[in-house]
């Protein structure tokens, strides 16, 4: 009777020692998009000042995990359905809040209205660009925005479309996303030529994880970003992308979308 006891007394113990054992971390599966130069392939790795921050983040918070640079609607799609998703970079709004878990903010930027440098815009608030086409980017926060508030948008399936169209007058101003001091118009020879005519909204943006992932993992992800933007690896990481100059995309990268690790 006593070595019955003594085993089930070791049994429930160690039923108990089961329970109180950690959640293994899953083997992410995150997402992105070609959004340079946050996230872009270089060969058949997607890299990026984004990109290298979330990489970072899963070394430091010792996390397996693969990247997928696809369009935009699949990769965010991805998030929403995989139990081990996760979509960067997200503008966390009101109605996304409830879908995911957040990691972040892993940057800021501005929502901006781009027009021709050669017509004069009268846009003091965004309710003065009502009638006119918008271009924006099929999927994305900026046209889910506006469509919601019954703008006129002509959305591309990739964003870089979009200058093209407006240089072209096949649409009256580009809503874009920029970085405060970005040099995208420089780079891409638009200078002169597409100008801001008004910052309509101010954005933070993060990876969002599917909600299944352990509130544990998130909490080791955001430790990990934390402890980057004390020791100044966050802005190392964006600066090795100060002197990028964008090329032209591939098919894959502005429409496909290529798996990469």
């Amino acid at each position: 009777m006593v070595k019955q006891l003594l085993l089930v007394a070791g049994l429930l113990a160690g039923a108990d020692v089961q329970a109180a054992a950690p959640q293994a971390a899953p083997r992410l599966y995150i997402t992105t998009e070609y959004s340079p130069p946050a996230s872009m392939l270089d060969g058949e790795r997607v890299i990026g000042y984004s990109t290298d921050k979330v990489r970072e983040i899963m070394a430091r918070a010792s996390i397996s995990y693969s990247i997928d640079l696809l369009p935009w609607k699949r990769a965010y799609t991805a998030a929403v359905q995989r139990p081990n998703g996760c979509v960067y970079a997200t503008t966390r709004t009101p109605e996304r809040e409830q879908l995911f878990k957040w990691v972040g903010p892993t940057d800021e930027g501005e929502w901006v209205l781009l027009g021709r440098a050669d017509r004069a815009y009268q846009l003091t608030t965004l309710e003065d660009a009502r009638g006119l086409r918008i271009g924006t980017y099929n999927g994305d926060a900026r046209d889910d925005y506006l469509r919601s508030r019954g703008f006129q948008v002509d959305p591309a399936p990739n964003d870089m479309l979009n200058p093209q169209k407006l240089l072209m007058n096949r649409i009256d101003l580009w809503a874009a996303g920029l970085r405060p001091g970005s040099s995208v118009m420089e780079q891409n020879g638009w200078a002169g030529k597409i100008v801001p005519v008004l910052v309509f909204n101010r954005i933070k943006v993060y990876l969002a994880c599917n909600p299944a992932i352990p509130d544990a993992v998130i909490g080791k992800m955001n430790a990990a970003l934390d402890a980057m933007d004390r020791d100044g690896t966050s802005r190392r990481l964006e600066r090795k992308y100060d002197n990028w100059v964008q090329r032209k995309p591939t098919e894959a990268e502005a429409g496909q979308g290529i798996p990469a690790r």
